[in-house]
């Protein structure tokens, strides 16, 4: 009997220490899903960048916007009138979260951002939208959101370095040295817009699902941008209604649209507001891929260096 418990004991103890040690190998793939995420969420929203360069103007921008939205709105409508008449979306507790969400993330990073494209550098615009994840850090912390431990302000402070590094492209003095242009405040705003975004989609109709909450968050944003939308369609229908303009529609709609806003929303709801803001960190990187991939643009060393910074930090971040 003595040795049948000692051998029982000896089996306890030793499946006690295998599931100790799968403790740290189950996070490490936790962690690594969670930056592969990242890392599509970030390659989606670089894509809307690659579509503005492609367009060159070509496409009025807040039509652009407007076609953008709706096509999400629409597409995913069923969902949204489904939980609003089950009641898990009461308009009248929500709808001025909804309409301000999709006014700051949708509206305000959408027009705007684009008409800043014929005025501003994208250097410019990606400096700028690199301080989001930095203004939602500081607002999470000075409002007591979000905890913020030392592992997140060093992985921010990393992600940082990392951006700056490739958006100088190796020469700080770059940075002291932009030239203003009209467009920059409009990326200001868009920046502003985008970290109020970050801090209220997830609470804007919380017991709604992702989608449907994507659904309403675009339609406002489809709304607020109709005004502006319908003065292009009338002084310049033959660019708003042609086939390209179609095109960058549905692929607007679908990849930086859908896809990269519901991949932001699921990170953060399970990463919180400031680790998901960090995906932004990861755009540089993302850009520089997709541009040497379909605009023929080669990636240089600097990428290398700031990007190993940047997925550093954003893999600090996630960490407990």
């Amino acid at each position: 009997m003595g040795k049948e418990a000692g051998k029982e004991t000896g089996k306890e103890t030793s499946n006690g220490g295998d599931e100790a040690g799968a403790a740290p190998s189950t996070e490490a793939w936790l962690g690594a899903i969670a930056l592969i995420g990242f890392i599509l969420v970030a390659t989606a929203q670089a894509s809307n960048q690659i579509l503005a360069r492609g367009l060159a103007g070509s496409v009025p921008p807040f039509a652009l916007a407007f076609f953008r939205w709706s096509i999400v709105a629409i597409g995913l409508a069923p969902i949204a009138l489904t939980e609003i008449r089950a009641g898990r979306v009461p308009l009248a507790k929500n709808i001025w979260p909804i309409l301000a969400a999709g006014f700051m993330g949708m509206f305000l990073c959408g027009g705007p951002v684009y008409a800043a494209g014929v005025s501003t550098t994208a250097i410019h615009i990606a400096l700028i939208m690199a301080l989001s994840p930095i203004t939602v850090l500081m607002i999470s912390a000075a409002l007591g959101i979000e905890h913020v431990g030392p592992l997140q302000w060093l992985g921010t402070a990393l992600a940082l370095t990392g951006a700056l590094l490739i958006i100088s492209g190796g020469h700080p003095e770059t940075l002291f040295a932009l030239e203003t242009a009209s467009g920059d405040g409009l990326v200001v705003i868009a920046m502003l817009g985008w970290s109020g975004y970050t801090l209220l989609q997830s609470r804007a109709a919380p017991r709604a699902s992702l989608l449907a909450r994507m659904s309403l968050f675009s339609a406002a944003g489809a709304l607020f941008s109709l005004p502006l939308a319908a003065r292009e369609m009338w002084t310049m229908p033959v660019q708003v209604f042609s086939t390209k303009a179609l095109s960058a529609y549905v692929f607007a709609g679908i990849v930086p649209g859908l896809l990269a806003y519901a991949g932001f929303a699921w990170l953060g709801g399970k990463f919180g507001s400031v680790r998901t803001s960090l995906v932004l960190y990861l755009g540089p990187i993302a850009s520089a891929l997709l541009s040497f991939a379909i605009l023929g643009e080669p990636p240089k060393l600097i990428h290398l260096f700031g990007g190993v910074l940047i997925l550093g930090g954003v893999w600090a971040s996630l960490r407990k």
